[in-house]
């Protein structure tokens, strides 16, 4: 064990310690109530220690003994078919192999970053008693924090398997935790079947490589022969992580499990515990090369296609945590386009397009990792302080959650691509990214990167419309007009602030220490491409290019200083234009249906807003819309009757789950009843069931090695 892994070890032990003292001491001890989440921010810190230290290219590693043993697997094949009985004999040896080389250590200090963030929020939520902190909430934080770990660092099959299970078993129990509230179990069994999914695409792909290489360690399985088997392993591979990040048709999922967790679990899930797909890419990509042709564009298209998909959901969601929810499933899309392109130079032999969409990727993760934490930690409070999730019932939520709303208004510009942001700085590289395709020698791929990159760009003007919706209501709205009265107050916690700002902070000075960024990114990169490729993007100290010399350049640095400059500037010559009168407040009779000075239900709704992209995406969405005039009759005995009227009513469907799950719901059924007769309970059917299975496992194995 490496000095560093020491580190390793400790933060494992705290995360272990989180986790153990949260089912231990339970709900009914108020006083340990912050406890698993102070030790779980201290393990994270531990983590960003060991990924900052693997970057810098020192040594991490931790193994410790199996407890299988050393098991003889036989005389194993080596890459080219001869013996290589070192790797095949202990092949099932090491259950805990963990390491840390650059690209697992970028990742950890993207992802427990925001780990410590969110923990020191979720002890001020779970100490102020705002919802119900039970055994179930705080284990499955500590196994998804403990999980995420072990995945990133894992340097075998069993190890990765063995996290993303545990992974699956923590995102079943945040999103199941409150299970009184409606809609709850049944949105953590759908988390729960996808999670399976996932780690059987996984299981599958693994099992094929390990089938040939004769070993369990990741890195010998690069030397896997290219053939219809490496091919078959990488598409399962990346069929497995797509689950996991939401991938369009895989992306129903998470508008459920997000908005079912609750209060800052849904950051632990959708802003930290989702990386780990994303490092699943990179890996495999590192280890296995590109997909086939047909794949790539497949991923392209999918991916221009989630992120509307995404996007255009998020724009008509009535509710606060599905907005944001929906906003996952757009930025999994935007990602995965970077990678997409990634995956274009990879097959063409190109480093340089390689480099910018693998840059741009990775940008995104980091912008997605610190705003999607912040709106769920943020949204948290505000629906804690106004007593309800609907948009429209929160406005001017920032009045009663100050810190709250400024968290929210931060992060929601940060997943709007506004500079100055670090969205604005990814999706500025993303598009350039896109913009590249005329370097790629096949039609086939470069329409394909054409059609991806319209994707985006209409994405990123949707974004726009959504995000000023949250603002403008949530944030800068009246309360006096449509929303409610506050029930409790925000989590008001030091440990609470002090995560806020952490976040809001870093989706600012990410974008003004872009460079530096970048340069943290070109190393963290080393293990897939070189990073003289990655820093190619840096044209000068503090101007960007999109790694292609001439074609752009962009400065976020700069920004911070011309914008504030030029805001100050046009705010002087307007005083000093009108004097006193730049004040002056002038009332005039309002507007019927504007905002400011209606009150009532006369005034904007969320609805009203999202209405015009309901119109225009209604190819997406199918929206069904139906006008209703109805004639004036008298309201029960009551002396108020009510006027004749127009109602109007909108409705949009989930196209995936409604054409492409929901058809199959009665086949499932009837083979799970089919299925259930197999549970006789008695025991020589249950052996002889798992004789059946090991000898089927057993001749497949060996019709393939």
């Amino acid at each position: 064990m490496s000095g560093y892994g020491a580190v390793l070890a400790a933060g494992l032990t705290l995360l272990a310690l989180a986790g153990a003292v949260g089912l231990l001491a339970g709900p009914r001890r108020p006083a340990w109530r912050l406890v698993p989440y102070l030790a779980g921010s201290a393990g994270s810190a531990c983590l960003v220690v060991v990924g900052a230290a693997a970057i810098a290219g020192r040594t991490v590693t931790l193994q410790s003994a199996g407890l299988l043993g050393s098991v003889a697997v036989g005389s194993g094949r080596g890459p080219a078919g001869t013996a290589n009985p070192g790797q095949a004999g202990p092949l099932f040896a090491t259950v805990a192999n963990l390491g840390a080389d650059r690209l697992s250590g970028l990742f950890l200090v993207i992802t427990f970053a925001a780990g410590v963030a969110v923990s020191l929020a979720f002890a001020s939520w779970a100490a102020d008693g705002v919802g119900r902190v039970g055994r179930a909430l705080s284990a499955g934080y500590a196994l998804a924090l403990g999980s995420v770990a072990i995945v990133l660092t894992a340097r075998d099959a069993f190890t990765l398997l063995f996290g993303w299970e545990s992974l699956t078993l923590a995102f079943w129990l945040l999103s199941g935790a409150d299970r009184r509230a409606p809609g709850r179990p049944a949105a953590a069994l759908v988390t729960l079947a996808f999670g399976r999914v996932s780690g059987a695409c996984l299981l599958a792909g693994l099992l094929l490589l390990v089938t040939r290489s004769g070993s369990l360690a990741l890195a010998s399985m690069a030397h896997v022969p290219s053939g219809p088997l490496r091919a078959t392993a990488i598409v399962l591979l990346l069929a497995g992580f797509a689950v996991k990040v939401g991938l369009l048709p895989f992306q129903v999922w998470l508008p459920r499990g997000y908005a079912a967790a609750p209060g800052p679990a849904r950051a632990i899930m959708a802003g930290v515990a989702v990386n780990v797909g994303f490092y699943g890419l990179w890996r495999s990509l590192a280890l296995l090369g590109p997909p086939p042709a047909v794949v790539t564009d497949i991923v392209l298209v999918l991916a221009g296609l989630t992120a509307i998909l995404g996007i255009a959901h998020a724009a008509v969601q009535d509710s606060l945590q599905r907005v944001i929810a929906y906003s996952s499933v757009e930025n999994a899309g935007l990602i995965l386009a970077g990678y997409g392109v990634a995956l274009v130079g990879a097959a063409r032999g190109s480093r340089e397009l390689m480099a910018v969409g693998l840059l741009a990727a990775t940008l995104q993760v980091i912008a997605h990792t610190a705003a999607k934490s912040l709106l769920f930690v943020s949204s948290g409070g505000i629906e804690a302080a106004g007593g309800s999730d609907d948009v429209d019932s929160l406005r001017g939520s920032v009045r009663v959650a100050p810190w709250s709303g400024a968290g929210l208004a931060v992060g929601s510009l940060t997943l709007a691509g506004l500079p100055p942001t670090a969205g604005f700085v990814s999706e500025w590289f993303l598009l350039e990214a896109l913009m590249q395709q005329f370097r790629v020698p096949g039609l086939g791929d470069r329409l394909v990167l054409a059609v991806t990159g319209a994707a985006v760009a209409l994405t990123a003007g949707f974004a726009g419309v959504t995000f000023v919706r949250l603002v403008g209501l949530v944030v800068l709205g009246d309360r006096g007009q449509v929303g409610g009265r506050p029930t409790t107050a925000e989590p008001s916690g030091l440990a609470g602030r002090v995560g806020l700002v952490g976040l809001a902070v870093a989706c600012l000075a990410l974008a003004a220490l872009a460079p530096l960024e970048i340069r943290v990114i070109g190393a963290g990169l080393a293990p897939v491409l070189p990073t003289r490729a990655v820093t190619a993007a840096l044209k000068s100290p503090w101007v960007l290019q999109p790694v292609f010399a001439g074609f752009s350049i962009l400065s976020p640095s700069w920004l911070w200083i011309v914008m504030p400059a030029l805001f100050v500037l046009v705010a002087a010559v307007a005083w000093l234009a009108s004097g006193r009168r730049l004040l002056r407040v002038r009332r005039v009779p309002a507007w019927r249906s504007a905002t400011a000075g209606v009150s009532g239900h006369d005034s904007y709704t969320a609805s009203g807003f999202a209405n015009p992209t309901r119109r225009v995406l209604a190819a997406v969405l199918h929206t069904q819309a139906e006008v209703t005039r109805l004639d004036g009759t008298a309201r029960g005995a009551g002396p108020d009757p009510v006027r004749p009227h127009v109602e109007y009513r909108s409705d949009v469907i989930e196209v995936v789950e409604e054409y492409l799950y929901r058809p199959f719901r009665r086949p499932f059924g009837i083979a799970v009843q089919l299925a259930q007769r197999l549970q006789s309970g008695r025991l020589d059917a249950y052996l002889a069931y798992m004789l059946a299975a090991l000898v089927v496992v057993l001749a497949v194995v060996t019709g393939l090695h």
